[in-house]
C-alpha cells in the first residue's frame, strides 16, 4: 500500500505545489503485501488526496497521509488542514452525488467507499480537529 501512496503523492506533487499544499507522510515500515486491486487502491488514494488538496486550493495548508498495521488490519488516513466540512454534512460525504464543490460530481468518496468495502474494509470521515478520512482493509490478506 505504501508504494501506491508514494505513486499518488508523486502524481499530485505539481497540483499540491500550485495550491501551496505541503504533503507529509507517516507510513509504517514493513507493511505486509496484500491481495488487492492495485488500480482500485490508486483510485482510492487519488480521490482522497485530491479532495484534500482541493479543500486547501485557495488557502494552502498541509495534507498528511498515514499507514499502519494494527490488529491485523491495514489502516490508512488522509487528513488536511483545509476549510473543513460542517459536522452536519459528515453523514452525507460518502453518498453518491453529494458534493460541496461547484464543479464536483459527488462520486469520488462514494467510489472510494465502494472500493474499500469490496476489499473487506471500511472508511469513515471526521472533521474534528481537521478533515480526515480513515479506513482499513481487513482482514489483512497476505499474498
Amino acid at each position: 500500500m505504501n508504494g501506491i501512496i508514494q505513486e499518488i503523492l508523486t502524481l499530485l506533487d505539481g497540483e499540491a505545489t500550485r495550491s501551496s499544499v505541503a504533503m507529509r507522510t507517516g507510513l509504517a515500515a514493513e507493511l505486509p503485501i496484500i491481495m488487492a486491486d492495485r488500480v482500485q487502491l490508486q483510485q482510492v488514494f487519488m480521490n482522497l488526496m485530491l479532495n484534500g488538496i482541493e479543500a486547501m486550493k485557495h488557502s494552502g495548508g498541509e495534507l498528511t497521509v498515514k499507514s499502519e498495521l494494527q490488529d491485523g488490519q491495514l489502516q490508512f488516513s488522509v487528513s488536511d488542514t483545509g476549510v473543513g466540512l460542517p459536522m452536519e454534512k459528515m453523514d452525507q460525504i460518502f453518498s453518491a452525488f453529494f458534493t460541496t464543490k461547484p464543479q464536483g460530481s459527488g462520486m469520488g468518496l462514494a467510489i472510494t467507499r465502494s472500493i474499500v468495502e469490496s476489499h473487506g474494509g471500511q472508511v469513515v470521515g471526521d472533521c474534528q480537529p481537521v478533515d480526515e478520512v480513515q479506513g482499513f482493509i481487513s482482514p489483512c490478506r497476505p499474498m
